[in-house]
């Protein structure tokens, strides 16, 4: 990204740098960095500061007379680069004053950037350069003005025209003289239709100095701190219209990001009622995808329905913040209806375990993707893993989706447990699970449960004899290890 734009043709008067070395009332010379000379010049400022650019605004000629250039080469090297970092147009050193001896670094420096190095006569005073910098740019001030209250005029645009985001920032950049781009303080987009900038041009602190080559970039105001950040760069044959006006733009921005906001929430909260009468049933299949269709959602593709279990609302919806969904929550569970894509973007939510249905046709009942979320939740919260999908368990897939049928597996292989449980406030369904996950390791299992191996050899025995399988039978252990599978499916067991 270049630091000046070079002057063209067509591009209406201005005042540069080449401009005031050509002025022979103030008989400037060039000591280094000729290729810069097309630099804008906005306004000449003194500075004695060894750093001045928290001060600066960008495109002013710093006139020294030497008290703040460091005096060794590298400290020289870092004072050019920091200027020009700034955007400051030219350096101009009072020649026979406190100006140190410049350093072969130093006029390398000018010449690799381009930063113009001039020299000033001691017969000339820095405020005759300040006065020719002023008289040349009166017309300008009026230009500036002028685009000022065009912007104010962005704010009847929104709301007698209803302009969408790009049309209306296009209109901006018009007016301003600066191409626009927004972004997130992590770099993402913050309003549709606006690009993107560099990563390496956002700043690392919320209060930086706005100046950065070749335009600004300032935080676009929201309650409880910046939205994100507006950068301006200045156009190809344009006129651009300063800081203030930046600063204008990024109020529109502000405003269009609440507005934006606002709308999203409305979409939220229309979202999860939709959402909450699908998986109800109160919806027919056409209906149904009418409502999605209005909420974002692409009903020409398959959609999952995901339950993600312990993860913060903010979080989540920042993760799934690109792509289009509808969110539910219940307890401690988010139901998510969405693209595929949900899953892999939800997964990276740290310490959320997330269960995925199987893909289905948007409109149709969530019954069996309800059921099958459910589980595959269940299982992530069990496993570790921060996203299972429906089916990855070699055994559950087999179970059949019916819940009558579930039900009649879990009666008759575990009904007398799960009675004897409740009676007793036991565990034995519980200690054999965790047995049969640990591939019946005594050892593990009990260490797992926090008891005495003995104890749980006990619990199996009783297990045993309650529902009347020796679990040292294969077939006995394939059929009591499907009910649980069952039984946690219909959710009678936590995970």
């Amino acid at each position: 990204m270049p630091s000046h734009n070079p002057a063209t043709e067509d591009r209406p008067p201005r005042l540069t740098v080449e401009d005031l070395l050509r002025s022979p009332a103030l008989q400037l010379r060039l000591l280094a960095g000729e290729s810069g000379l097309s630099r804008s010049v906005s306004w000449a400022h003194v500075s004695e500061l060894d750093d001045p650019t928290p001060w600066l605004l960008g495109s002013e000629v710093i006139m020294t007379t030497g008290i703040g250039v460091p005096r060794g080469a590298a400290r020289q090297r870092v004072y050019l680069e920091r200027l020009d970092d700034a955007g400051v147009s030219a350096l101009a050193l009072s020649a026979q004053l406190h100006v140190p001896p410049l350093h072969p670094a130093f006029f390398e420096t000018a010449e690799e950037r381009g930063m113009p190095v001039l020299e000033v006569p001691l017969a000339v005073p820095f405020i005759a350069i300040s006065q020719e910098v002023a008289a040349a740019l009166q017309d300008d001030a009026g230009h500036r003005l002028g685009a000022q209250l065009q912007v104010f005029g962005a704010l009847r645009w929104l709301a007698a025209e209803d302009l969408d985001t790009a049309t209306l920032f296009q209109r901006l950049e018009r007016l301003s003289g600066y191409d626009v781009y927004l972004s997130t303080r992590h770099g993402r987009p913050l309003l549709p239709g606006v690009p993107v900038p560099p990563l390496a041009v956002l700043p690392t602190q919320p209060d930086a100095p706005p100046t950065i080559p070749g335009g600004f970039v300032v935080p676009v105001p929201a309650p409880g701190g910046p939205a994100g950040y507006l950068v301006a760069l200045e156009r190809e044959a344009a006129r651009p219209a300063g800081l203030a006006v930046v600063q204008h733009i990024a109020t529109v921005a502000a405003l269009r990001v609440a507005m934006a906001r606002h709308e999203r929430e409305t979409l939220r909260r229309e979202g999860a009622e939709t959402l909450a009468e699908l998986l109800q049933a109160l919806l027919d299949p056409p209906a149904a995808r009418r409502r999605l269709a209005r909420l974002g959602l692409p009903t020409d593709a398959d959609a999952i329905l995901l339950v993600v279990r312990d993860a913060p609302d903010d979080t989540l919806r920042r993760a799934m913040d690109d792509l289009p969904h509808l969110m539910l929550r219940r307890g401690n569970d988010h139901y998510v209806l969405g693209p595929s894509e949900l899953g892999p973007a939800i997964a990276t939510v740290p310490g959320a375990a997330t269960g995925a249905s199987r893909p289905f046709a948007p409109g149709e009942s969530l019954r069996v993707a309800e059921r099958e979320a459910v589980w595959a939740v269940s299982h992530a919260a069990e496993s570790g893993k921060p996203l299972v999908h429906y089916g990855e368990d070699t055994t559950g897939r087999w179970l059949p989706d019916d819940p009558a049928t579930l039900s009649a597996l879990v009666d008759h292989v575990l009904g007398e447990v799960l009675a004897y449980d409740e009676v007793h406030a036991s565990r034995l369904l519980t200690s054999v699970q965790v047995w049969m996950e640990r591939n019946r390791h005594m050892e593990d299992a009990a260490s797992a449960l926090h008891i005495h191996p003995n104890t749980l050899a006990y619990r199996l025995r009783r297990f045993a004899t309650l529902t009347g399988r020796d679990l040292s039978s294969s077939a006995a252990f394939a059929e009591v290890w499907l009910a649980i599978r069952a039984a946690r499916q219909l959710g009678l067991l936590g995970p």
